[in-house]
Parts: structure tokens; sequence; C-alpha cells
């Protein structure tokens, strides 16, 4: 991402907390004010980043656009039996298809592993990638955490591993991702049944959304809802498995383990992006 798509991120971040604070909707002479900027360069900022107004986008922001979601958007997944997640030796090629590992070297907490790492910018703030010589294996965002903090989450799943600082061989993978443009690799690290809830959040389309009962059902455990929601906020790769698309039944957002803000911009930024292509 470039530094103008990183400060179109700081803008968003800012309204915001504006939008969060207000208990009405605010006008585009109201919200370019309170940013020091003026309308038509704030109007300008605003639809260059996402398509859409700025009028517009704020309906995307709010706790109720997650309801419409549900009612416009909600996409029911495939059930485990079809998905076919059941049994061991599909376990067994889940892994290796996701990153060649198998449930015993998991177990082992990375040892063996090297994971290199590096920081890039991305449309919703500062991005910490890590991954093996075989793909991405973490995606965090720090704009709400901090960066060390964001680092210290990261490193702590994999406790055996060796980690080193290496942009350039992240590079390409992590530009394409944070992009959603081009060609990227997953070396995913996780445990049996957080593997089943992060396939099924790959089935949800962009600009739309489902449930964290819907995800529970899929893949055969309609009544580990807690748990799905569990393993979603141990999601390490966050964005492009995509569990800012998990919400809970009521219409509200749920949680989200880089930050709410966060996860609203990502919904609003995939929803404008929806509908400017319709």
């Amino acid at each position: 991402m470039t530094q103008e798509n990183a400060y179109h991120y700081q803008v968003m971040a800012r309204a915001i907390e504006l939008l969060d604070a207000a208990d009405e909707t605010l006008s585009l002479a109201d919200i370019a004010a309170q940013m020091k900027m003026s309308p038509a360069h704030f109007q300008r900022l605003f639809s260059q980043w996402v398509g859409v107004s700025p009028k517009r986008y704020q309906q995307y922001l709010t706790l109720g656009h997650a309801k419409t979601l549900l009612r416009e958007r909600f996409t029911m997944l495939e059930t485990a039996d079809s998905v076919g997640l059941s049994g061991s030796g599909r376990l067994h090629d889940l892994f290796l298809r996701w990153e060649a590992m198998s449930p015993g070297e998991f177990a082992a907490g990375g040892k063996g592993l090297t994971i290199k790492w590096g920081w890039f910018d991305s449309a919703f703030g500062p991005a910490l990638v890590m991954g093996t010589d075989k793909g991405i294996c973490g995606l965090a965002f720090a704009a709400e955490s901090g960066m060390e903090a964001a680092m210290d989450d990261l490193t702590s799943r994999w406790p055996d591993a060796e980690f080193a600082e290496d942009h350039a061989a992240l590079s390409s993978w992590a530009r394409a991702a944070l992009a959603m443009d081009g060609d990227t690799r997953l070396h995913m690290i996780g445990a049996p049944f957080q593997l089943k809830v992060w396939e099924a959040l790959l089935a949800i389309p962009s600009g739309h959304v489902t449930t964290y009962s819907e995800i529970a059902k899929s893949i055969g455990h309609p009544k580990a809802v807690r748990a799905v929601g569990t393993a979603v906020g141990r999601n390490p790769v966050s964005w492009l498995i995509p569990c800012h698309r998990a919400l809970r039944k009521s219409g509200a957002l749920g949680g989200y383990h880089w930050g709410l803000p966060v996860k609203r911009a990502m919904l609003a930024y995939e929803s404008a992006k929806a509908d400017a292509a319709a």
C-alpha cells in the first residue's frame, strides 16, 4: 500500500472516532471542519479511497449497518458433510493444503520453523506480516493495539520458532495480500478445530457476512458457538481469512482481535466496493 492509502486510513480512523461519539449523523461540513479540511478536500479523499461519498460511507460505519448486512448479504455456509471436513484423513489434507504441516508438527509449537517478519502500510493502518518459506502465517493490524502489542501477540503463538526480520522476502506476498490483488500463499498454523473454523470463513464472499452460529453449524458443531467465536478471534491471518465478516445473530459486531474500529472499517470498505461494482 502507498503512503497515500495509509494516510487515507488515518483520516478514516479519525472520522470513525467522531461518528462513534456523535448522537446523530454528522454533515460533511461538520466532519470536514473537525478534520481541519475543506469539505471538498475531505469528500475527495473519501471518495478516492472507497468509491462512494462520505455521506454514504457513514451509513456503512454505523452499528446498524451490521444488521443491514445480515438482512441483505447474509451467507449460509455449507454443512460439514458437504465441505468434507470430518475425519482424520481430511484433517491431514487440510494441513497439507494450507501449510504442508501435519497435526503432530503443529503440536511442536513452531519448533524448527524460521518465521520472517516485516511491517507494511495498509488501508487499515500499519500491518505486521509474518511468513515462512511456504507462505504467510501471520497478519496483524496495529492501528488500535499498537505495534509492540501486535508483535508480541503473533510471536507468542509459535513460542518455539525462530523469528527474523526480512521485509524483502515477504514483500511480494504481503503487497498482494494487502491489496487483495495478485498471488499470495498461506502457511496456516492452527489446531484442528481452529482450521475448520478458518476454512469456513474463507467461504464468505467479500461484502457479505455470516454469524458465529452459522459457522458452528457448517463445521458440524452447532452448539459450539462460543468455541467458534474463540477460534475466529485466534485467526492469525486477518483480512485474508476474513474473521471480520463474522457477526452475532443479533446483528452486533461481536469482538475483533485487532479492534472494533478496524472491523467496522473493513466491513465498510468491502460494502462500498461491492456497491460501487454493482
